[in-house]
């Protein structure tokens, strides 16, 4: 199970991010585009995910994700129960959150860490 300071190691890594608290919240941004926030009990994890394939991600594990408030669903956007997570799912969420807030020539390259070359056996 990734922790709070799993999700910061990686987020920071990532070329641009900026880590803010946020009435309580632990949030990670490009520029003003959050692409990770924390619940304030840091149990669950909000993360930039495209409103074409929310259902189909929570329908698929509706134990693990969940759809953000009402009032945030305009956005692309979806939350999910941190301890639900593998580590290796948790790095592919937040790359993925990371290249949907960043230009598509920085999305491209390869990220710091070798992040891209996360082994699949967790």
């Amino acid at each position: 199970m990734p922790t709070i300071d799993d999700v910061r190691a990686l987020a920071m890594s990532l070329p641009g991010t900026t880590e803010a608290r946020v009435r309580g919240r632990v949030k990670f941004r490009v520029g003003r585009i959050v692409y990770l926030a924390f619940s304030r009990d840091e149990t669950e994890l909000g993360f930039a995910f495209p409103k074409e394939q929310r259902e189909w991600l929570i329908g698929g594990d509706p134990e693990k994700f969940m759809l953000p408030p009402a009032g945030d669903l305009r956005y692309n956007w979806v939350l999910a129960r941190l301890a639900a997570l593998a580590e290796v799912e948790m790095r592919e969420l937040v790359l993925d959150a990371w290249r949907m807030v960043v230009p598509k020539r920085v999305a491209a390259l390869s990220p710091v860490d070798g992040v891209n070359s996360v082994p699949k056996g967790d």
